[in-house]
């Protein structure tokens, strides 16, 4: 199957995708990277070829390649001696100088034919796919600190998908028309937003940068690209992928900046049509503030998508399959050391089972390897992407140690002398609602909070009510009343749920993604609806028969 879908991508190669052919897309295999493999000789060819070395990044603005004195560098999360990237921040000025080179090209390009669009996003995904594939993945793991198969569920796999089902759904949108009757032709035309588009995206996930900023640019719009800093190596290889498969140099505009200046910029620009965030709460909060000030200044309202983190659970029923709950857990809160918006922070576990779940836990983590992902592909996780995200998991864990409703069982050892490395922690809490439990900390913290078994419909509760955030929760059960019950409960205390299953690795096109309350708007990425966001529909009524009179009959 493999080998046929590598053949019809050569086929399509060079033409345009019809509506037909996007009915064929389907989710990307992950590779397994087995020894001898050649998917493996590619990757371990890639990263040497990255060893030592320091890519320069350049702003790129109305399709050129523009230095300010403002000179940063990307280090490497494990290796922090290696500077990965050398790029520098655009000002103000220069950040103008983008917004005005967008809107230049915006008119040609929101009327140019979705089929077109869609071609260049299914030439990207096809390079991803085969010849770039290494070289994505090399860069993410050097400069994100992501193992082999974190790089490829993310910077292959998720990306390719969001290349190729977005496509897919714009294809579809055309033909999702409007009733007409014979007198009357009735059309929806979905235009880009008036105006520019400014994508911010996050360190964590190469995938989520070339979907915030590719989506809106398929839908017709143009965009200014804010990458995150320690993103920089693989997020400038996502855009100029996106060169090389035919997007036209003004259409999105590739700006690191600091992150108060950009938002200050684009937020008091009259042209802002939306902005494409996943970070933080304070800042998410701190844009949309800045979008409500200035309100009297822009020609329309800014569409405000953002995806802002969680403090998310596995709650474990008594009737739960402990090697799930237990495997579940080890992989949700300790792969990527944690550093996933889905990462599983807090358990929920019945006294009952509580003694076999912890002494598997502790068996499990005991073989947990954290190391170079680059060099040891045996390593399960890595080091935390820098200074700044080490000290404050360290900090969390020095609140642990002083705590006395904390109980440190396993790890909190900490090392920045090369690299970034917090070893995979478990805490015991005697407190619900002690803060490690509300707050997030995005990093290898997994605490447990030990419930009577007979009290799970309060803990249930509990749940709900315990932290601000509503994006990602699981229940282990087996159960079926105890599942219904515990869906409906939680019903609003996450957007992605699953049952027997860790609250991390979300699909494409199978579980679009997304929560609400703290969390962010929910718009769902990954899914036929969220492109709409990046859409301002027209509808056109075309009327076949001349109006004779003006006068109806009740009248007469």
């Amino acid at each position: 199957m493999l080998q046929l879908r590598r053949v019809l991508r050569l086929s399509w190669a060079g033409q345009r995708w019809h509506h037909c052919a996007a009915a064929e897309v389907k989710n990307e295999p992950i590779l397994e990277f087995k020894h001898g493999s050649p998917e493996r000789a590619a990757l371990q060819k890639a990263l040497q070829d990255l060893k030592g070395k320091t890519e320069e990044i350049p702003c790129v603005v109305g399709g050129e390649e523009v230095w300010t004195k403002d000179v940063r560098y990307q280090l490497s999360p494990f290796n922090h001696s290696h500077k990965v990237a050398k790029y520098c921040y655009a000002d103000k000025e220069l950040l103008n100088k983008a917004i005005n080179a967008a809107l230049s090209a915006r008119k040609e390009w929101d009327l140019r034919p979705v089929e077109d669009r869609a071609q260049i996003f299914f030439k990207a995904a096809d390079l991803l796919s085969g010849p770039r594939r290494a070289e994505i993945l090399a860069k993410t793991m050097i400069g994100q600190g992501k193992t082999v198969i974190q790089a490829e569920i993310d910077a292959a796999a998720e990306l390719i998908d969001f290349f190729r089902f977005n496509a897919k759904y714009a294809l579809q949108l055309q033909h999702e028309q409007l009733i007409s009757v014979p007198i009357s032709t009735n059309s929806m035309v979905y235009r880009g937003l008036e105006g520019f588009v400014a994508a911010v995206s996050p360190f964590n996930f190469t995938a989520i940068g070339g979907n915030l900023a590719g989506a809106p640019a398929l839908m017709g719009n143009v965009v200014l690209w804010k990458p995150s800093d320690t993103a920089m190596l693989s997020n400038y290889a996502v855009y100029k992928i996106l060169q090389e498969s035919g997007l036209p140099p003004n259409i999105i505009q590739f700006v690191p900046a600091d992150g108060p200046v950009f938002g200050d910029t684009v937020t008091s620009s009259e042209h802002l049509s939306g902005i494409n965030f996943t970070g933080s709460v304070p800042t998410f909060k701190r844009l949309w503030k800045q979008v409500s000030e200035n309100l009297e200044r822009y020609r329309t309202f800014p569409r405000l998508a953002g995806e802002c983190g969680g403090k998310n659970f596995h709650f474990v029923h008594k009737s739960a399959d402990v090697e799930s709950a237990v495997n579940g857990a080890i992989r949700s809160a300790f792969e990527y050391s944690g550093q996933k918006c889905s990462a599983c922070s807090r358990l929920y576990a019945p006294d009952s089972l509580w003694p076999q779940i912890k002494a598997r836990l502790l068996e499990e983590h005991g073989k947990i390897k954290v190391g170079n992902p680059a060099d040891d592909f045996s390593a399960f996780t890595s080091a935390v992407i820098d200074e700044k995200a080490f000290r404050r998991i360290q900090g969390w864990i020095k609140h642990a140690q002083e705590s006395p409703s904390l109980t440190i069982l396993a790890g909190g050892k900490c090392d920045n002398s090369a690299g970034y490395f917090v070893e995979p922690t478990i805490i015991e809490s005697k407190d619900p609602k002690d803060k490690i439990l509300s707050e997030e900390i995005f990093g290898p913290v997994l605490t447990v909070y030990v419930y009577p078994e007979n009290k799970y419909k309060e803990v249930l509760q509990l749940i709900d009510n315990t932290s601000p955030y509503a994006l990602t929760g699981a229940e282990f059960a087996q159960d079926k009343n105890v599942v219904a019950e515990a869906t409906a409960v939680l019903r609003n205390a996450c957007g992605n749920f699953y049952i027997n299953d860790k609250s991390t690795g979300a699909v494409v096109a199978q579980q679009p993604f997304g929560g609400s309350r703290a969390s962010g708007t929910n718009d769902k990425p990954g899914g036929p609806h969220y492109i709409l966001r990046w859409t301002s529909p027209q509808v056109i009524k075309e009327t076949h028969v001349p109006l004779n009179e003006w006068s109806y009959p009740y009248m007469q």
